[in-house]
């Protein structure tokens, strides 16, 4: 048999085909005993010998195989994980460092140590992805039964609404099926009177007392969570789904403000409600929460009386503050439920005298509602409804203390949204840019916006007091000599000398905008520093933190270069947007001796509202001079802007719309009508810009720092108002025209010129237009590909005017278009170009210009096939200046 079967040893017979040839000699052998023997013995005996042939064939398959698969031992394993964790993706190099330093793995080879390491990394990450999908099945779950619920609640406010509506049409004067039975006024009435007037019975302050009126919130509270005390309607962009905040609502037809979110959040619920509970650590306008007196009950719950306040949020409106009563319980089911409401005279409960500069305002039962979930954490019904006292403000704002929008995404939201990224920071638990945690930076940007608030309310127990003005109104000075206040400015720093401030000094003012989209003009606040700040105002504010005394400085001191924004970190979620950063200006050196000197002024800054579609957001810019070291509880003098939309319906424009569109963009020429018979103000959208800052000093500069507060103040608005100006829309609706920047000649007749010149000159048309007149040709020169520009015709060649190509080109505004030259973007070459050239664009009318690099603005280069010039002529046939058209521009 060995020797008629040698042959077959040349050929693997375990390789492809499992020992597919050993087998076929097997069965070959199998039908040779059934053609002799026969009969059903022999077919027993062949199904054995077919058994040991598979037997035969795996045994030999294992043989060969010995050396290719390895079997670990438990040490080996052990051994491996601890190599794992250390480095999961070692290379070469380090697989055979590693079977050298540990003799446990010296039997096993390296491409066995290789496929171990693949295999390992494999399982960890099916292992995370099946966690991250289990992850999201929970919420799917949670998120389904939260819409059934809701569903459910629906339907009986539908059932609700139809019977009442039932009832009124049977009861009404006109019809003669109306009888004077009144059995059913008690069973049905509006949901508005269910909760809008409840017959309280006297109450007192005594445990009973609070007790009942405690039990009495927690029902209304819970008909508001979950019944159809309170018709809901989604709040506009709110869309529940796996990742979404939960389903916001806000109220229909009730008085006060009340809104509603349900949501899923992954903290249990003891976590959410001691979170919830701390209302100033989540809600940045909530100035203070006293605990006046805690009273447990009988059922393990405790009744909480409280003292509440809340910063304005502009100089036109004073404060606000509450006297509550809070009542924390546990349901039968396990929910957890804290719920609270104003206690008023007609209680008879305790009450609280008025506070000095504050509106008290009242709440209605309110609360939150939360059940644990399956899997882990919790779901969430919160409800906030508050009479503001809109009387109490003026006209102009009213819209603000009214709208229960603004309250959703003031109050409601905001607390779901804190609870999120709590939920967030202990699943990462990361260390975040500048080595500090998320826990860290949301305290620094919690103290940016604390200490904004309280300068731009300067209340007198924290030490404002007010001082005169010069005669004008316009700027508010207040003066803070709390030793508190300013004890965390005197610092010691490591060279023994100390930063001496003996007062602080807040300047501030409100002023209204008129169609200034509020996202835009903050991101160009955020972007163009130079065009609104004096940086030698902002190394004088940096002085406090720095080692030396805060010594007055003169106008124009130093030199700064631009801007670098440091990111430290970033929050989009839905119409929330948040950043927090440092913004560095980088000191230009003017002698040796300065430049042995740190002349970098940092700034932390906080930037929030982004989005351009968010509804009822507040957007506000804060930032405050820090010094290098950048500690956790450095000194902060927060100032800043602060914009609150006061229409309640969403900005008109695409939100894609740039900087630049909006400076280009008003109604359509004189005497033209908008559509529809609007007026020009009809469309327009109204926000109120609040402007505070506040400046370090000693005592004996008082007089020269606020003089410099005020002026830098109004200068600072003058600045907002031209660019404000500039970036309006004052066009309705999509046929609005467009209008020229300012101190140049109207935009269409400059257009006319432009390509008219083009076409006399070039004997070809710039633009590609179906005729329509100059509205139709300023389009669409402004939305040509190539990067066009006129600057003057002078040797200075400042630029008048670019398209939106050559604004982006140059990255930067049209309002900040006149600070460029020419002579400052092209390099040397480019210049020597356009020196040789200049007599032949202005005697021949054209020149075509080779490709090169320029620079931008903010220092980028830029290249460009090729650049044409020509010579625009306005109608009298002058030169009124020369145009650029940089070909095929791209970023280097």
């Amino acid at each position: 048999m060995s020797q008629k079967f040698h042959p077959l040893k040349k050929v693997s017979i375990f390789g492809e085909g499992g020992g597919g040839i050993l087998e076929t000699a097997m069965r070959c052998l199998c039908v040779v005993c059934l053609c002799v023997l026969g009969g059903s013995k022999l077919w027993k005996m062949a199904m054995s010998c077919k058994e040991s042939s598979k037997a035969a064939a795996a045994a030999a398959a294992a043989a060969m195989d010995n050396g290719k698969y390895v079997r670990y031992t438990p040490e080996q394993v052990e051994a491996l994980e601890r190599l794992y964790h250390d480095c999961p993706k070692p290379s070469s190099i380090r697989r055979q460092q590693l079977i050298r330093e540990c003799p446990i793995l010296s039997h096993i080879e390296p491409k066995q140590i290789k496929v171990w390491f693949q295999n390992r990394r494999c399982r960890e990450k099916q292992r995370k992805e099946a966690s991250r999908l289990q992850g999201v099945n929970r919420k799917l779950t949670a998120m389904n039964k939260l819409l059934m619920e809701e569903n459910d609640r629906m339907q009986k406010q539908v059932s609700h609404l139809v019977y009442e509506n039932s009832y009124f049409r049977q009861h009404t004067p006109n019809n003669p099926l109306s009888t004077k039975d009144t059995s059913c006024e008690s069973v049905v009435t509006s949901g508005q009177k269910h909760h809008l007037t409840p017959q309280h019975p006297p109450r007192d302050a005594s445990p009973a007392g609070l007790l009942s009126i405690a039990e009495e919130t927690l029902a209304e509270f819970l008909s508001k969570a979950t019944g159809t005390a309170v018709e809901w309607v989604q709040m506009p962009g709110m869309k529940p789904g796996p990742d979404s905040i939960g389903i916001v609502a806000i109220s229909h037809g009730c008085p006060g403000v009340a809104a509603r979110a349900c949501g899923l959040v992954g903290l249990e619920p003891n976590r959410v409600a001691e979170i919830l509970k701390d209302r100033p650590s989540w809600f940045r306008d909530c100035r203070a929460v006293d605990v006046v007196n805690v009273l447990p009950t009988a059922n393990g719950g405790t009744i909480e009386l409280l003292y509440m306040q809340l910063y304005a949020p502009t100089t036109l409106a004073p404060g606000r503050d509450f006297w509550l009563l809070r009542f924390t319980s546990v349901m039968d089911d396990g929910s957890l439920v804290v719920c609270e409401r104003s206690l008023s005279n007609t209680q008879n409960g305790p009450s609280m005298p008025p506070v000095q500069n504050f509106v008290r305002a009242e709440m209605l039962p309110s609360g939150y509602l939360i059940r644990p979930c399956e899997g882990g954490g919790s779901i969430i019904h919160i409800v906030d409804h508050m009479n503001l006292e809109a009387w109490s403000v003026p006209e102009v704002l009213r819209s603000l203390y009214e709208s229960s929008t603004v309250l959703a995404q003031r109050i409601t939201t905001a607390a779901v949204r804190h609870l999120r990224q709590i939920a967030l920071d202990i699943s990462q638990s990361s260390v975040n840019n500048w080595g500090r945690r998320p826990a860290a930076l949301r305290a620094l940007s919690h103290r940016l916006s604390r200490g904004f608030n309280e300068a731009l309310n300067g209340f007198g127990d924290e030490g404002w007091s007010l001082i005169g003005n010069d005669g004008v109104d316009d700027i508010t000075i207040l003066v803070n000599s709390n030793p508190e206040k300013l004890m965390g400015l005197n610092i010691s720093f490591a060279s023994g000398y100390n930063s001496i401030c003996s007062s602080i000094l807040c300047a501030k003012a409100s002023m209204l905008l008129q169609n200034v989209p509020p996202a835009i003009l903050l991101r160009f606040l955020r972007e163009h520093r130079s065009e609104w700040a004096d940086t030698n105002i902002d190394a004088y504010s940096a002085a406090a933190v720095k080692i030396g005394p805060c010594t007055f400085l003169g106008p124009r001191v130093g030199n700064y270069g631009g801007q670098v924004i440091l990111p430290l970190a970033q929050t989009i979620e839905h119409e929330e947007a948040s950043l927090l950063e440092v913004i560095k200006l980088e000191g230009i050196a003017q002698t040796a001796e300065e430049a042995m000197m740190p002349r970098d002024v940092l700034l932390l800054q906080l930037c929030c509202g982004m989005d351009e579609n968010a509804v009822g957001s507040c957007f506000e810019l804060i930032f405050a001079p820090i010094d290098a070291s950048f500690a956790d509880d450095a000194p902060l003098l927060p100032s800043g802007f602060r914009i609150i939309p006061l229409d309640s319906g969403k900005e008109a424009g695409s939100p894609n719309r740039t900087l630049d569109l909006a400076s280009a963009l008003e109604t359509g020429a004189a005497g033209n009508k908008p559509p529809n018979g609007l007026s020009s103000n009809g469309g327009a959208t109204r926000s109120v810009m609040t402007i505070a800052f506040q400046f370090a000093f000693e005592s004996h500069m008082q007089d020269n720092v606020a003089c410099m507060a005020r002026q830098y103040v109004r200068s600072i608005i003058s600045s907002v108002q031209r660019v404000a100006l500039a970036l309006s829309p004052s066009g309705i609706g999509p046929h609005a025209g467009l209008r020229s920047p300012l101190g140049a000649p109207e935009a269409h007749i400059l257009a006319r010129w432009i390509c008219q010149s083009y076409r006399n000159f070039m004997g070809v048309e710039l633009l590609k237009t179906n005729g329509g007149g100059n509205d139709s040709i300023l389009k669409a020169l402004w939305r040509h590909s190539d990067a066009i520009m006129c600057c003057s015709v002078k040797a200075a060649s400042d630029f008048t005017f670019a398209n939106q190509a050559g604004v982006d080109m140059l990255e930067t505004t049209l309002v900040a278009l006149q600070d460029i030259s020419l002579e400052k973007i092209l390099d040397d070459h480019g210049r020597k170009n356009i020196r040789s050239e200049f007599p032949r664009i202005m005697n021949q009318g054209f020149a075509t210009l080779p490709g090169g690099i320029c620079m931008s603005s903010m220092g980028r280069p830029v290249s460009y096939e090729r650049a044409v010039a020509w010579k625009v002529l306005n109608d009298d046939e002058d030169a009124h200046c020369i145009c650029f058209m940089f070909v095929n521009w791209s970023f280097v």
